[in-house]
């Protein structure tokens, strides 16, 4: 009896350490491009990893979020984001295929402010049967957010358009 009293405490406080060290963790590594939402996914998985140039990568040639340096110092005071999609609306045009992608997203800030960003980004890929080597995957092509109140549900744009 006297063993089993010791060993149940320790075993909590084994179980909470495991716990604990698991909140710790990086989120699971996401480099899908297989579509316009994948992208969004994959974008924001790297910002929860702080993989800044990743993140940044996502980006077309035209790179709408500017510099790299400054893309990633606006995530300086970033502790965690969360990301919403809506109803993604898929449309061809001219050799692409473009992927509008309506999102929301859910800013943890070092001190504990949280805050609402609600928007779209649009994605690109050149149609794959046209391409050539080297292959270029979705990108994306635009992004437009505006901090909005929450909570995140409801911040979910209805619709975006592709151009």
């Amino acid at each position: 009896m006297r063993l089993r009293s010791i060993i149940l405490p320790a075993l909590a406080a084994l179980s909470a350490l495991s716990v604990e060290g698991r909140a710790q963790e990086p989120a699971p590594y996401v480099d899908d491009r297989s579509d316009g939402a994948a992208l969004v996914r994959s974008l924001y998985n790297a910002i929860n990893r702080k993989e800044y140039a990743r993140a940044y990568a996502y980006f077309g040639d035209s790179k709408p979020v500017g510099e790299f340096k400054a893309f990633a110092n606006g995530y300086a005071n970033t502790e965690s984001v969360e990301v919403r999609i809506g109803k993604v609306t898929p449309e061809g045009a001219a050799g692409s295929i473009y992927a509008a992608v309506p999102v929301a997203i859910k800013s943890v800030e070092q001190e504990g402010k949280i805050r609402f960003f609600s928007g779209c980004y649009v994605a690109r890929i050149i149609n794959p049967s046209l391409q050539v080597p080297p292959f270029t995957p979705y990108q994306i092509e635009t992004a437009r957010l505006e901090e909005v109140e929450g909570p995140i549900e409801k911040a979910i744009p209805g619709v975006c358009n592709a151009p």
